[in-house]
């Protein structure tokens, strides 16, 4: 049995919490409730549900109130609301006096983040005082002022089970769900981040669609998937919401089509990368209005719920005529990893919604334990999710030490599958069709419209299959899906990739198997708390090199160009997204093993995260982050494999680096340090870029020979 609450604290923006989780149920009369909103004290009771009200008047709950996002954000503390919090706690709770309470939380500020610099203290202790002053005690009245009912869970059209299961994991009652309501197999469905419509964000991306130029970089850069674009025939406008934007498309081929750029509000994180992206604004405004810009999001909610699904009533962009070599053509792509519990601003996820986009509806994916699978496989709900068809990726988690093993196997069983499907096809041509047994055989599948072909001709045989019987029969209809290419993708971070599953990392890309491995680099382990890695760059302070990484950072990329076989690319989307895009496609069409390592900044680095794109566009200009592509198929054609696609280094390192925490620690606690090792990372960062502007002027027989196909 649960005992009464004394203290309850409610940490979400607008009240939400309270409407989700019943936060008060547990809470002993007299209870005291913080809470934060941004409602002006004399509106914070007008503003909660008739449940939530009639609870703190029933309890006689002692409430207090503050705009904790708000006073954050004007310390220069955006999004940190755990200082101004602390404050507040202990304010009201007595625990010890008042002044003394302060004090010591403002000793604590200077030992914590002491070594971090005297600003992050003063922003601190700004966040302290600012918490003091906007704290309110807020009067309950005799009786309710509202009849708000609380919200449902999900939305009434999401699935059975969503209602019955996932949205009372959602609630915090998942302990009380029977036995017999879960799955038996542990299979859960995916695609059920799209239920939850959070609303953590008090601002949201809005599109101006008289100012964007449909360029697609807001999106291609959204960690959460909430910015979605389609083109579509006017005649679908009809009965649209009066809220519902819709601009001219400009394209060349599609005249009079429309072009519509739908923010999902309510999954919004308000991150601002996409503001960052955005390349056009108002001219002559001050502040800068740009064409993807950041709004209070209360006041859109109620519209864009009606825009959102009257956007997803329109039809989805024909793949097959959709450009895949450019950014603005995949942002007509569903993204199949949507509204994932990442990070705000997240530099991981950006990379997994393109992959879903481009090979999605085909995918195998073998993801390593680590952030990537936490926000992408936890319970209550999953980011991955289908088309309108029901394709969509599969997705499993491995260890950190195996994951690399369990995608090679996930290549060998599917390739056991097509052998075996092409086999018994061969066995049953006189009674399938000759021609069509030579078709499906032969067909290329590398572009989308080869792909689309097969699958009306995978279906073709499907039909013809219904009215046969035998053993070779039911093999076939077993396996037939086989028939078209599976794209297989082994994902991790760097703590997997760089350390605890290198080993396996390399026996696998050394198999010459046709798998695609995507290290999400962050240059530490992220998901456990910030540790250093042998991603981890020289002179960088992390968990277990608090005095600065003495040792440089492991190089992946020449360690797999080595074996010759192995298609390689380093990548950085906020530096050229354009050549993010082709190394993805590459590495898919190669029919080789691959490998790409992406550039993923972090919270753990010590940035603004809404400047991430910027930390990755300085990491390539410092020459730090070069940016290269290693093609075994221009070696078998006699060209040099290794394209160096970043120009020469145009920045100094230092306006690299000095922009993170990590290294501006060092630089705060032992100076001499700081420089000895800055020097040094300087010096390999001029020695790496030699050694691959001479590999990228080399000749072709200078370089290993894929022997797997040249004698």
């Amino acid at each position: 049995m649960r005992r009464p609450c004394r203290t309850c604290a409610s940490a979400r923006s607008r009240s939400a919490l309270l409407d989700k989780v019943d936060v008060l149920g547990c809470a002993a009369p007299g209870a005291t409730l913080l809470l934060n909103c941004r409602h002006p004290p004399e509106k914070v009771f007008d503003a909660l549900s008739l449940p939530v009200q009639e609870q703190l008047i029933a309890k006689g709950i002692e409430l207090h109130a503050i705009d904790a996002s708000r006073i954050a954000r004007e310390a220069g503390l955006p999004g940190r609301i755990n200082v101004v919090l602390q404050t507040c706690f202990f304010a009201i709770s007595g625990v010890l006096p008042r002044e003394e309470a302060i004090a010591r939380i403002k000793e604590s500020i200077a030992k914590t983040y002491g070594r971090r610099g005297d600003e992050v203290v003063a922003r601190n202790g700004a966040a302290v005082d600012g918490a003091l002053a906007g704290l309110h005690r807020i009067a309950l009245p005799d009786a309710v002022t509202t009849t708000r009912a609380l919200p449902a869970p999900v939305p009434a059209h999401a699935p059975e089970f969503v209602k019955t299961v996932t949205a009372e994991m959602m609630a915090g009652r998942g302990d009380a769900l029977p036995v017999s309501a879960l799955p038996v197999d542990g299979t859960y469905p995916s695609g059920t981040t799209a239920f939850e419509k959070r609303n953590i964000s008090e601002l949201v991306a809005h599109w101006d669609e008289e100012l964007c130029i449909q360029c697609g970089n807001c999106s291609f850069v959204c960690p959460h998937s909430v910015i979605r674009s389609k083109y579509y025939d006017p005649s679908h406008l009809e009965g649209a919401p009066a809220a519902f934007k819709s601009a001219a498309l400009e394209a060349p081929g599609l005249p009079d089509s429309r072009f519509t750029l739908e923010v999902y509000v309510e999954d919004c994180t308000g991150c601002g990368l996409c503001v960052e992206a955005c390349p056009i604004s108002a001219p002559g405004e001050d502040p800068v209005r740009k064409a993807i810009d950041l709004a209070q999001r209360e006041p859109l909610v109620e519209a864009a719920r009606d825009s959102v699904a009257f956007f997803e009533s329109l039809p989805a962009s024909d793949r097959s005529r959709v450009d895949f070599g450019t950014v603005r053509g995949t942002q007509f792509l569903e993204p199949l990893f949507e509204f994932s519990s990442a990070c705000a601003g997240c530099g991981e996820t950006p990379y997994i919604k393109l992959l879903s986009q481009l090979f999605g509806d085909r995918m195998m994916v073998a993801n390593a334990t680590g952030c990537s699978s936490i926000y992408g496989g936890n319970l209550p709900t999953t980011p991955w999710t289908t088309d309108a068809e029901g394709r969509g990726p599969a997705w499993s988690n491995s260890l950190f030490e195996d994951n690399a093993e369990f995608g090679l196997g996930f290549r060998l069983a599917a390739d056991g599958h097509a052998d075996l499907a092409r086999r018994r096809l061969g066995e049953l041509r006189d009674a399938v069709g000759g021609e069509l047994v030579d078709d499906i055989l032969a067909a290329p599948q590398l572009r989308e419209s080869e792909l689309r072909a097969q699958r009306e001709r995978v279906a073709e045989l499907s039909r013809r299959l219904d009215g046969l019987t035998g053993r070779a029969v039911t093999d076939l209809r077993s396996v037939v899906h086989h028939l078209v290419r599976r794209s297989v993708w082994i994902v991790g971070g760097d703590g997997w990739a760089y350390d605890i599953g290198s080993g396996g990392l390399d026996h696998v890309l050394a198999s010459g198997r046709n798998v695609n491995v995507l290290v999400l680099d962050t240059e530490l382990y992220s998901n456990t708390g910030g540790q250093m890695s042998k991603a981890t760059p020289l002179g960088a302070v992390a968990k277990f090199a608090a005095a600065g990484k003495t040792v440089a950072k492991k190089d992946l990329a020449l360690q797999a160009i080595a074996y010759g076989s192995v298609y390689v690319a380093r990548v950085a989307m906020g530096a050229d997204p354009q050549q993010t895009l082709e190394a993805f496609r590459e590495a898919e069409a190669y029919d080789g093993p691959s490998l790409v390592i992406a550039y993923s900044h972090c919270i753990a680095h010590g940035i603004e995260m809404r400047k991430g794109l910027d930390q990755q566009d300085r990491a390539v200009a410092s020459g730090y982050w070069p940016l290269v592509r290693y093609d075994p198929m221009a070696r078998a054609a006699g060209a040099n494999p290794f394209l160096l696609d970043s120009p020469r280094p145009r920045i100094p390192l230092a306006d690299y680096t000095d922009r993170e925490l990590r290294y501006r620690t060092l630089t705060t606690a032992h100076p001499a340090e700081a420089e000895r090792l800055h020097a040094l990372a300087a010096e390999a960062v001029t020695q790496r870029w030699d050694l691959y502007e001479e590999m990228a002027a080399r000749g072709a027989h200078r370089f290993p020979a894929d022997a797997r196909k040249e004698s």
